[in-house]
């Protein structure tokens, strides 16, 4: 039998998905689980959006332009500037979600043996991403204790070496929720300007802050409009993840001509989602102050019932809509596998994604999982009774 790469050797599965067969299984079983584990929302697509799938009027669904449609990149050019975030539509490339965004500009930044620096937890798919380009992620460790703020910029310095090509940060921060502050930023600033590095920011949870503090871009910082790659997707604003339209943002002209051969090479992005994603722009400002206002009351829903479980504990996310929540459990992956496999409560599970996914640091996260509020109230309700009494039966209780 031929041998695969060592590229997919290593690849990491992804933590979120990682247990879906034990999940349809318990589903096969007549087992209701709750999805706690993907941050896949459950409300509504605007109208708006879904009338242009419906009454889509074309003779042939071609080929989009590599970049992505002009009328759709100029429509965002007006909705970045909503959030003084100045750019043109030469600046702006469509992509096949956030994801190929990521992995695109990895491709076109990073050569093989290079480093980028990212705080940990991170969305797992980073690393991914990065093996993908032949590149290491290094990650510095943030605490659920101390709410995952930032480290210390000296600590972030440390990391630096002639290797050293960029600075990875989410924010709003999946899967933490943590919100970067006006000074953690220009410490992530001074470091990028003064090392000559490249600043990834992915922002595609920038409409979930829920805090009085102002959303602060990657584009807001002065200085360092040249280095900035930023990420962006329509999936979780508007509840299209299904579509797989997302944005690769810069004003680096050499480096869009690098990502564009990348974008020839796949041809286009999707064309029909780009048109649900354009038409979804003007979506009434109703419907994202809906969607805000509920994951307000879900967030304190889901983290008040935390709390209250008996050695459990979660800080406040201040964005997106995950949290990272400690549990009294030996390893939280075999709990999740556990709760999945051997555990039913009133014919009811939950599925969590394990948290030592989200970290690289061996050991860390090992009591962690990340829980999604993407669910309506009643479901949370009934997911943390389930929690609950799973934690009560569960072998490996540390408490």
């Amino acid at each position: 039998m031929p041998k695969i790469s060592n590229r997919g050797e290593i690849m990491p599965a992804s933590p979120i998905r990682k247990l879906v067969p034990l999940a349809n299984k318990a589903k096969q079983k007549g087992i209701k689980v709750y999805h706690l584990n993907i941050g896949q929302p459950d409300l509504p697509t605007p109208e708006i959006g879904l009338d242009a799938a419906r009454h889509l009027d074309r003779k042939i669904l071609e080929y989009s332009p590599s970049e992505g449609i002009l009328s759709f990149r100029e429509k965002l050019v007006e909705y970045y500037a909503k959030f003084n975030i100045q750019v043109n539509a030469d600046d702006i490339i469509i992509t096949t979600g956030g994801s190929e965004a990521v992995l695109f500009s990895f491709l076109a930044c990073l050569d093989p043996g290079d480093e980028i620096i990212v705080p940990e937890p991170a969305y797992a798919n980073y690393m991914a991403f990065a093996i993908s380009a032949g590149a290491t992620i290094k990650t510095l460790p943030s605490s659920i204790n101390e709410g995952f703020a930032l480290p210390a910029i000296d600590k972030f310095e440390a990391l630096i070496t002639e290797r050293t090509r960029g600075i990875l940060i989410c924010n709003p921060n999946n899967p933490t929720g943590y919100l970067y502050t006006q000074k953690e930023m220009n410490q992530i600033r001074d470091l990028v300007k003064k090392y000559d590095l490249f600043l990834f920011s992915d922002e595609v949870y920038r409409e979930f802050c829920y805090t009085g503090a102002p959303y602060i871009s990657a584009f807001h910082l002065k200085g360092i409009e040249d280095h900035v790659v930023l990420i962006d997707s329509v999936s979780k604003r508007y509840s299209e993840c299904g579509i797989r339209i997302g944005a690769l943002i810069t004003k680096h002209k050499e480096l869009k001509k690098n990502v564009m051969k990348f974008c020839q090479a796949r041809l286009s992005p999707p064309l029909i989602g780009q048109l649900i994603a354009e038409a979804s722009l003007g979506a009434p400002s109703d419907y994202l102050l809906d969607t805000y206002n509920e994951y307000v009351e879900r967030r304190k829903f889901l983290i008040d019932g935390i709390n209250r479980i008996p050695g459990c504990y979660s800080p406040i996310p201040m964005g997106a809509f995950y949290t990272m929540a400690k549990l009294p459990v030996d390893d939280a992956d075999k709990f999740c596998a556990w709760c999945l496999e051997h555990f039913e409560y009133e014919g009811q599970t939950v599925f969590m994604a394990p948290g030592s996914g989200f970290y690289t640091t061996p050991g860390l996260g090992k009591n962690e999982v990340r829980l999604a509020y993407v669910l309506k109230k009643e479901d949370l309700a009934n997911a943390l009774i389930v929690l609950s009494k799973a934690l009560e039966s569960y072998p490996g209780r540390t408490i």
